[in-house]
Order: structure tokens, then sequence, then C-alpha cells
């Protein structure tokens, strides 16, 4: 069969794999290198950038841990970030994965296309691409993978020299001396962090009384706190509304707002070198035939499917970004896959939103899994039993000055079954994996108590919380 994949991203080239792999001919219409906007512009790119800036927090705790310059001189004091050479590796190292994804797919057999692709009917797609002419193409099945795009408010125009979205950003050449960030999500978090470490003049604009909105309330305090002693400003309760361009600046005017929405007066601006605007993304559905073919489209570009990627047409299927659920690498790539096993028959369990993991990578990082924190009390009182670690109790955390954060587990009264947790650790990308496991497989929290861990380790935190979960719970317990 032959199978056509519109987008190169994790969704894209993850079930391109797939489909190679069960000997199917796969082509993949591509607008840019493979790996799309999570290796080109997003994941990759902002998480080799913080790299760089947790490297300058180390600066700061090398004094307390006995490390020095030769002349006994403090390191952070003879410090200062490379703006150009921190970018430079950044674009290094995403155009070295995405090299290594275009490698796979061509051991692969996979005919891979740069160019465009749209629907001209349930099992074909006009391709235009860039260095020949257009041609047609039949097929059995499409995949519809274009992915996101920043979304653009219409007081703004992102320009690479002031104004930015995280997709322009990456054309800086020098530290912003005073960037705001508008955004307060995990994206602009995430941003915020890096550049406040970096030693910018970082303000943060968040519409709600909280940063991170989603994510565990605890765990953004902790976040807040860190924020704050990195010197931030933390302009809380504010909604961006418009923005002034000066050869020698910007300045963002605000309005003061309640749950996200714009309270009348108030009115205030704030004034600095550069703006990142972090206000979300919008899927990339423009363009690919939708309504000539039929397929189904909600009001904002999102792509509605089922449980296996499919949408209302049985050939045509989509994945990642552009279905506008849960914007993540690993969900789109899962997704792609999905798609894929299902097409042709193979064995797959739909997928399921409380066994997806994230994570905020911030300083320390936030990761979570399973039922939120804030959908507890949603619960009948008693169902559900919760418990908090702090890590400052924990050898490893100690030797590390990463005290800062905590393990917090939530289970089902009774069966002890893990419903969720939430870990916020400078390794919480690494350390939810367990939880996740557990989450994945409805292991208890006995299961994941009586697992070994290594000591001294960060994951101690999570079979000790486990344990004292296990204690709370009845005698009458059945596991």
């Amino acid at each position: 069969m032959h199978i056509v994949i519109i987008g190169g991203g994790p969704a894209g080239y993850e079930a391109a794999l797939v489909a190679a792999e069960h000997e199917q001919q796969v082509t993949v219409v591509s607008t840019e290198g493979l790996g799309g906007n999570s290796v080109l512009w997003d994941s990759v790119p902002s998480k080799a950038l913080i790299v760089s800036a947790d490297a300058m927090g180390w600066m700061q705790s090398a004094d307390r841990l006995g490390v020095r310059l030769a002349d006994g001189s403090k390191v952070h004091s003879s410090s200062e970030v490379d703006m150009a050479s921190v970018l430079d590796r950044v674009a290094r190292l995403a155009n070295n994965q995405s090299d290594d994804i275009t490698t796979k797919l061509d051991r692969a057999g996979v005919d891979v296309v740069y160019g465009t692709g749209r629907l001209t009917g349930p099992t074909s797609v006009a391709v235009m691409p860039n260095d020949r002419d257009p041609y047609d193409v039949e097929c059995d099945m499409v995949l519809l993978a274009t992915g996101s795009n920043p979304r653009i408010l219409p007081f703004f125009e992102p320009d690479g020299r002031r104004v930015f979205t995280a997709r322009e950003l990456f054309s800086l050449d020098e530290l912003p001396e005073r960037l705001i960030v508008v955004g307060s999500g995990a994206t602009g978090a995430e941003y915020a962090n890096a550049f406040a470490r970096f030693g910018s003049e970082v303000h943060l604009i968040s519409s709600r009384e909280q940063v991170l909105p989603s994510e565990d309330p605890d765990a953004a305090r902790v976040i807040e706190g860190s924020f704050e002693d990195w010197g931030m400003v933390i302009h809380r309760e504010r909604r961006a509304v418009d923005v002034d361009v000066r050869d020698d600046g910007v300045r963002v005017r605000t309005e003061l707002s309640r749950d996200g929405d714009v309270v009348e007066g108030g009115s205030e601006w704030v004034e600095a070198s550069h703006v990142l605007f972090c206000v979300g993304q919008v899927p990339a559905s423009d363009d690919i035939g939708l309504a000539d073919v039929g397929v189904d489209v909600e009001d904002w570009g999102a792509i509605p499917v089922d449980g296996v990627s499919r949408t209302n047409m049985l050939t045509v299927y989509a994945a990642g970004d552009v279905t506008g659920g849960m914007m993540l690498a690993s969900t789109a790539a899962m997704q792609g896959r999905n798609a894929i096993w299902h097409f042709l028959g193979k064995s797959v369990q739909p997928l399921r939103s409380d066994v997806i993991s994230r994570c905020v990578f911030t300083s320390p990082e936030v990761a979570s899994v399973g039922i939120p924190t804030q959908r507890v009390a949603e619960y009948p009182d008693g169902a559900i039993e919760s418990v908090t670690l702090q890590f400052r109790s924990n050898p490893r955390a100690k030797m590390t000055e990463h005290t800062n954060g905590f393990v917090k587990l939530h289970s089902r009264r009774g069966s002890g079954t893990v419903l969720g947790g939430v870990v916020c650790a400078n390794s919480a990308s690494d350390l939810i994996t367990p939880l996740s496991v557990a989450v994945r497989n409805r292991l208890t929290v006995e299961q994941v108590a009586h697992a070994f861990t290594i000591y001294p380790s960060m994951a101690g935190s999570i079979q000790e919380t486990a344990r004292l979960l296990l204690a709370r719970q009845p005698d009458e317990a059945v596991y």
C-alpha cells in the first residue's frame, strides 16, 4: 500500500518509520527540514538553550561547592554569556538532529519530498515540490501531520529585531538587556527562566494570578519563587493588549485581568529592549484541502480525531499539533504511530490522555502525569489519597543543592492504584518516568514502594512517597 504523510515533524517522521518497518511505500511531504517545528524551532532549540542557562546557574553555586578560579576569585563573578555562541550551538544541534532523522528515513526507504501537499480526494494528494513541477499521487491512506504555528495577536507583528515569537527568537545575536515575556504558560516560563539566568532583566506578563496556570499549584509557587530569586519581575493578572516598537526598544501596554479576561481600567506600560510573545500555538490546517475533500475542521483550525488518530474520513488520519490536543512532541509521535498501526490492522489501544506525561523545563522542572492535582477535589470525599514529600530531606538533593521541589502522588483509596503524580525537581523530566509507567499500567502504591531505587538518588523520594501513601491506605485494602 502507498501511504502519503503531509508534514515531517514528530508525528510525520515517526509514522513514516513505522510504515516502512511494515514494508509499505511511504511518501513524506515536508515544507522544511525533517523534525519540523519541534526539532528546528521549538523543543530541541529551546531545551538546548535551557542547558546553557543551567550552566550559568551552576556558576552561582560553584563557590559553595568549593570550586573557584585559579586566582581564588568566584566563578560566577567572571562569567558571562556569549549569546551568539549559545545560539550557534543551538542551531547546530537542531540541524544535526534533523540530519539524523533524514538519515533514518533514507535508510528505511522513505521517499521525502520538500515542498507542500494538498488533499484532492480521500486517497489523492497534489504534491508541489520546491525543485520540480507539481504532480498528483494516488494512495491508500493520507496522514495529516502539519503541526502548528505561533499565535499572532492583532496588535503585534514579529520582526526578528525587537518583537519575537519562539520561531524568530534564534535570530538574536546578543543578549537582550531587558526582555518582556508575554505569556506564563510552559513556553513563556521556560524562556523567561533561561534569559533571567543568562542575566537579562526579565519581566513576565501573566494574565493569571499564578504562573503555569495549567500545572500543579504547589509546583507553580516553587517556580515563582525561583523566578523572583533570579531577579525576575512577574506582572500578575495583566494581559498584554498593545505594543509600541521604537528604534531603541519596545513597550507593551497591559490591562488588568481576572481569570484571563480583561477588566476595564488599570492600564500600564512595561518598557524593555525586546519582547517575546508566547501566547499559544494555532493548528496549521490552512491550504491543505480539508474543506474541498470534506474533512471536518474546527473553527480555530484543529482537525478532530478519534483515539486512533482517524478523522471523519476512513482513509484520512491526522496526528500531532494539527489535531489541537496536547501539543507535545511525544504525543504527536504516538498519534502518528497509532495511525499507521490502526490503518494496517495492527493491534493498537486508543490514546489515553491520562497516561500522557509532560514537563515544563524551568529550573526546577515540573513534570506530571495522570490526574491533575486541580481535579482531585472533583472526586467524592476520601476517594483519593495524596501525599507530598519535599526534596529538602533527600541526600542526593542536598549534595547537588537541588532541594527546592517535591514529589506528589495521588492514589485511589482502597485499591491503592496510582492515579497521577507531580515531580518538581531539576531532573523531573526523567523522574516522572516510573510514575508514568505506574499510571499506564495501573500499578499500586505498594508495587511502587517495593521497587528498588539507588541510594543516594533523587528517585529514592519517589519510592518513599509511595511508601508514605501506602501507610495511609485502609487496613482492608486489596492489592
